[in-house]
């Protein structure tokens, strides 16, 4: 599909660069690198035609039409997170294969984004005479744009969505139309062999939803748009996928999308209502939207393969409050979007708080509450794949190193069968008792976005409008599941029990997972 000696010399070059000392600008949330070839050779690959060849054996136009062969039933009407399929790993009943989320037999249209790709790989999954794909992707360049395209079968087309400076293209979403329904996957992993467990040494997080088509529109009533779908159409039309392809999401009956969301992270200055609804202002506002805003303190464990030094520590580390990424994904966790905390601190405006909105987060809240799932050195070594398995869980060192980095926060990953993870997942619980209220007793995101400000997004004084906004430099998207009212749970135990989510989201960690000792170091970037 691209030029293989150009895009190799570019990774190559990207490699050099990460195993130079970084400099100060250098941003903090774009590359990842993926472990050695050799190792990614562990799995056996299914033999797959060239791009010449498979040019000349496709000619399927780009517009819908319907298959003959018979549908399949909806396996997932109400949504379900699975784990990624791992070789050598028992199968419970929780795993899924990138095989099984295709359905290739039956796809006709498959809209593909992600940061990293295997092509040849992607294209031994899908069948390319009856598929037709677009991808949504990342070139530096209009001269790259072109290249891309010329490179492909006349089926697959390419969008480009627009970065508005330095970033990356981080979702993993996945639309799937099949002739009775349209699947939805959020996967934490991108489109490689390893992250989707051929390798055996990699766990990734998958969501999945089958929305079932709706029959002649004039024998149904217009459906009422739930959240889910208000911000997925956003943000595809965000991406510039085409109205086209945006309207077509009306054929679907996304009813059973209503008691959770879709979050999302889109690059650019936001101003007004638009700042409210991306980044961890985004989060926040979801949450409320679901009923799951909490006044009282909240348990949040959340796992990341990075995070970043200036993203996550702010200015003051030690002072009472801590107003840094952390601080502000917690108050979301809570419901708060944290616009109004923003005013209040920067004096753009002189009203103050609503006596519902949570109280003032401190640092030993945090420290309390607030824990940061991330390997230890050690962790990765006696892992199944060992070093050369973890090249894309890297931390850089000058950020861990610094005095202002909230070291107590983070925790050992223990997973599953010394398996390395991928997953970016957040789980909060509640500790009072919502029984008054029959609010859920707690959720889980599963999505695409790190730790770090590129991700989340940071607020700040709009010079122009004198107003605020919110910036953010990647394209991310995750989904919010509730856990369901019915589930008990043991307020004894608040702080250590996980078993409200079995279920609903699998829990691929120990928790709460060992601190790191004194002798301890994370999972640091090649020759940091």
């Amino acid at each position: 599909m691209l030029d293989r000696k150009a895009m190799e010399q570019e990774r190559l070059n990207r490699l050099a660069k990460r195993q130079r000392p970084p400099s100060d600008d250098d941003d903090d949330d774009v590359v990842e690198i993926p472990p050695p070839k050799k190792q990614a050779m562990t799995a056996p690959e299914p033999k797959s035609k060239t791009t010449s060849e498979l040019k000349k054996s496709t000619s399927v136009p780009m517009s819908i039409s319907s298959s003959a062969s018979s549908s399949l039933p909806l396996q997932y009407p109400n949504g379900t997170v699975k784990r990624t399929w791992s070789r050598g790993c028992a199968r419970t009943g929780e795993e899924i294969t990138i095989e099984e989320v295709f359905q290739k037999d039956q796809l006709e249209l498959a809209v593909l984004s992600s940061f990293q790709w295997d092509e040849e790989w992607m294209m031994s999954k899908l069948d390319i005479r009856r598929t037709k794909i677009l991808l949504l992707a990342f070139a530096k360049d209009e001269a790259q744009k072109n290249l891309m395209r010329g490179n492909v079968p006349s089926n697959i087309k390419f969008c480009f969505p627009p970065m508005h400076g330095p970033g990356a293209m981080h979702s993993k979403l996945q639309l799937l139309k099949y002739p009775d329904r349209l699947r939805v996957v959020i996967p934490t992993g991108n489109l490689v062999p390893y992250d989707w467990g051929e390798t055996g040494v990699m766990e990734n997080m998958v969501f999945l939803i089958d929305l079932p088509r709706l029959g002649n529109p004039a024998t149904h009533p217009p459906q009422r748009p739930t959240g889910f779908y208000t911000e997925l159409v956003y943000f595809l039309q965000s991406t510039g996928v085409g109205d086209k392809m945006v309207a077509s999401l009306s054929n679907y009956d996304f009813s059973k999308t209503s008691d959770i969301a879709f979050v999302h992270t889109i690059p650019g200055s936001h101003s007004g209502n638009a700042a409210k609804r991306t980044g961890y202002c985004g989060l926040g506002a979801s949450v409320a939207a679901l009923g799951l805003a909490s006044p009282e303190p909240v348990e949040v464990d959340l796992v990341a393969r990075f995070f970043g030094l200036s993203t996550i520590c702010g200015e003051v580390a030690n002072s009472s409050t801590l107003p840094s990424l952390v601080g502000a994904i917690y108050n979301a966790c809570r419901g708060d979007d944290g616009i109004e905390d923003y005013k209040k601190s920067s004096g753009t405006s002189s009203r103050s708080r609503a006596s519902k909105k949570p109280a003032e987060t401190t640092s030993k809240e945090l420290k309390d509450r607030f824990r940061i799932y991330f390997p230890t050195d050690k962790t990765v070594a006696r892992s199944r794949g060992g070093r050369n398995a973890g090249g894309t869980i890297c931390v850089q060192a000058r950020w861990w190193r610094s005095p202002s980095f909230p070291t107590e926060l983070v925790r050992d990953v223990i997973t599953r069968d010394r398996l390395l993870i991928h997953s970016k997942m957040i789980f909060v619980r509640r500790v009072g008792d919502g029984q008054a209220t029959r609010q859920p007793p707690g959720w889980a995101y599963v999505g695409s976005a790190n730790l770090s400000e590129s991700a989340w997004g940071r607020l700040s004084k709009d010079k122009s409008t004198e107003g605020i906004k919110m910036s953010c430099r990647n394209w991310e998207c995750g989904v919010i599941i509730p856990v369901p009212e019915s589930k008990t749970v043991d307020k004894t135990v608040a702080s250590a029990d996980m078993a409200m989510f079995a279920g609903t989201v699998p829990v691929p960690m120990q928790v709460p997972g060992p601190v790191y000792t004194s002798n301890d170091l994370p999972w640091l970037y090649p020759g940091a």
